[in-house]
């Protein structure tokens, strides 16, 4: 075990000496992708005072995109298989920072706030996790865990600087203006980024087959690497178990992210230190996806993941507790933003391990359908019970219940197929 520790640890150098690049240009893209979730809170008051739409009809953008991913993520995942990651985000990232910055342009219409999401959906479809998962994983083996982390951490960092950045905006420039900046300007940098580092090893398959011009073009450009068949894959016991727990724990969480400013306004915290707290929260992602990361590349992600995923429920039990002061809330928070930060990466880490790379683009683009209807679900479902009963309690008490059981199916899971090279693949530790 110990000569294979050492193997692992000088695989993972090389591949952090040659694929920095990758993975800082997916991070702050990832981030991008992420900044119309963590501000959606903000807008809401705005849109409500200048529109007077409900919090029902205000959180039906998010779920117009996670429908269209819901039903279009497997042929994208396919596509990423057959294309590479590079070709699917730049166009994407493009068109996600146009539609973005036109919201500023919204008039009332119902029809328009519709459309606009609708153009936005099918830019999100391009730049999903999916894209930056599978780019980073086939580039990664050895210090997969911390490189899918630190690429994560792109949302964490979003959620933590977009919200105090976008109050700002809003109170000096207004929330037009707002939303020109954050998605021309957030949106640029990530597109310059990526054009000039996002290089991963479907473009290294790509040459190879440019200098062997007889490999089959019909098969996917990683079809060497092991795993399932899509067939195998879809009779996979265990990626059920972890598509069934992340559709679960982003019903609850995504819902929180989007709604976390109202619901701490409404416990008494003004909108200005809730987006503090929302920031705090987001600092909290990053160190929990870096520790996660590194929990992951040396124990068995069951039980890194079904810990971590069951400390989520501590958020929504503090939010409960009765004349909450502020020490609470900010625990609350912390907890929320450490916790259910690693959500995504816990799923992308589970899913090319159990599942391989062979067909990653598909099977994960499958397990994003999931991932897009608990995201759409989840903010509808908070603001149908903030405007059915005037609070979010009853939409706490199912977050409890959801992340509770979402970390039971992730204790589950059995241990590590064959081809997973890892220091405790078959050792005590993963038992």
């Amino acid at each position: 075990m110990a000569t294979s520790l050492l193997e692992q640890k000088a695989l993972a150098r090389e591949e952090w000496r040659r694929h920095w690049p990758l993975v800082l240009a997916a991070a702050f893209a990832f981030s991008f992708t992420s900044v119309m979730t963590a501000s959606t809170g903000l807008f809401i008051d705005p849109w409500t005072r200048e529109f007077g739409w409900s919090r029902t009809l205000l959180s039906s953008g998010m779920s117009i995109t996670s429908v269209t991913t819901f039903l279009f993520s497997p042929l994208f995942g396919v596509l990423i298989d057959r294309m590479g990651t590079r070709r699917m985000a730049l166009p994407g990232l493009v068109l996600l920072a146009a539609t973005m910055a036109s919201l500023a342009l919204l008039d009332g219409s119902v029809w328009m706030w519709f459309a606009i999401w609708t153009v936005y959906a099918v830019a999100a479809l391009a730049t999903k996790s999916t894209v930056w998962t599978a780019g980073v994983a086939s580039a990664f083996e050895g210090g997969r865990g911390l490189a899918l982390g630190l690429t994560l951490s792109g949302s964490a960092f979003a959620q933590a600087i977009t919200p105090p950045l976008a109050n700002w905006l809003i109170n000096e420039f207004g929330w037009r203006m707002a939303l020109v900046c954050l998605g021309l300007g957030w949106g640029g940098l990530a597109i310059v980024l990526c054009f000039f580092l996002l290089f991963d090893g479907y473009d290294a398959s790509r040459r190879a087959r440019a200098e062997n011009p007889g490999a089959t073009e019909a098969k996917a450009l990683l079809h060497d690497a092991p795993g399932l068949s899509i067939a195998e894959a879809w009779r996979s016991v265990a990626l059920w178990r972890i598509a069934i727990s992340t559709f679960l724990i982003m019903v609850v969480t995504i819902a929180l992210v989007v709604h976390q400013i109202p619901i701490l306004v409404e416990i008494g915290v003004d909108r200005t230190s809730a987006a503090y707290y929302a920031g705090m929260a987001g600092l909290a992602g990053v160190a929990g996806k870096l520790v996660t990361g590194w929990l992951l590349d040396r124990y068995a992600a069951r039980w890194v993941g079904g810990l971590t995923l069951a400390a989520t429920a501590l958020t929504f039990v503090l939010l409960l507790v009765p004349d909450r002061s502020m020490p609470i809330i900010f625990t609350a928070m912390f907890i929320n933003g450490y916790a259910a930060g690693t959500k995504l990466q816990i799923a992308g880490y589970l899913t090319s391990a159990y599942g391989g790379m062979k067909n990653f683009g598909a099977i994960f683009g499958t397990m994003a359908s999931l991932i897009a209807a608990g995201s759409g679900l989840g903010p509808l479902m908070a603001g149908f019970i903030y405007d059915s009963f005037g609070n979010y309690d009853p939409y706490l008490w199912i977050g409890i219940v959801g992340t509770l059981l979402s970390a039971v199916l992730i204790f589950g899971l059995p241990g590590y197929p064959e081809w997973v090279k890892r220091p405790h693949a078959r050792g005590v530790r993963d038992e």
